[in-house]
């Protein structure tokens, strides 16, 4: 890993409070898809312990800049991030992270199936993009929960990466529709068993990757491990919401 300063080139609402931030790449920058970054202030909040917060890249290898989104929750952080003018400097450490894509087996890449919740989609984002650009024919499947259609980052992107890529399926899940006000068509109720195998087909064939709340990435591994998958194909990674 290595300290980088990155200069604020934009910022994008991409879900009901939630802000993707776009930032320069530094020379030489070099990740894979699903790893993150420590953004550091350089001119941090008084708040103890507020001066940097580790994400993930939403942006994929190929792209030119660094992408990363977040809730943006009442914290001295989110404030002076959400404050900062285009231009201004920040820091990045990294990249670090070993949630990515497991390697071909036997010659073979098996199929890979996502679960995230929530902000938990990004770093499926920087993957999925990346798949796209490369052409990847490995299959790729995306389960996606959410209480509203209001609050579900890059929602439009995805379904339109699923048009584009026939070796990619999505499945969105809504929670909570009785508090929104759009309509809804897709799936509703959370991600189970049964939703998983309309979704993959084989539940035994691919890796899991799973990205979320702690409380929605526990109960996923159970309901994985009550299908019979095996805790090696597992990948999980927990998101406490800042």
């Amino acid at each position: 890993m290595s300290v980088h300063e990155v200069k604020l080139k934009g910022r994008l609402e991409v879900a009901e409070g939630t802000l993707a931030f776009r930032f320069s790449r530094p020379e030489g920058f070099a990740f894979e898809a699903g790893q993150a970054i420590s953004l550091e202030l350089i001119e941090p909040p008084a708040d103890a312990g507020q001066s940097s917060r580790s994400l993930s890249l939403v942006s994929a290898p190929f792209e030119r800049e660094l992408v990363v989104a977040t809730r943006m929750r009442d914290s001295a952080f989110k404030r002076a991030l959400k404050a900062l003018p285009e231009g201004a400097s920040m820091r990045i450490d990294g990249p670090f992270g070993d949630l990515t894509l497991d390697g071909a087996v036997g010659g073979t890449e098996r199929p890979a199936a996502f679960i995230a919740g929530g902000i938990g989609i990004t770093p499926f984002m920087s993957m999925l993009r990346q798949a796209a650009h490369d052409r990847s024919p490995r299959r790729l499947f995306l389960a996606y929960s959410n209480r509203r259609p209001e609050d579900s980052a890059f929602l439009d992107e995805l379904q339109e990466l699923e048009r584009r890529n026939e070796r990619f399926r999505l499945k969105a899940t809504m929670t909570d529709m009785g508090m929104s006000a759009r309509d809804w068509s897709g799936e509703t109720g959370l991600v189970d068993a049964d939703m998983l195998k309309r979704l993959v087909g084989d539940l035994a064939a691919p890796i899991y990757y799973v990205v979320g709340p702690p409380a929605m990435v526990e109960a996923m591994q159970r309901t994985l491990t009550g299908a019979g998958i095996a805790e090696d194909r597992i990948r999980t990674e927990e998101f406490y919401g800042y």
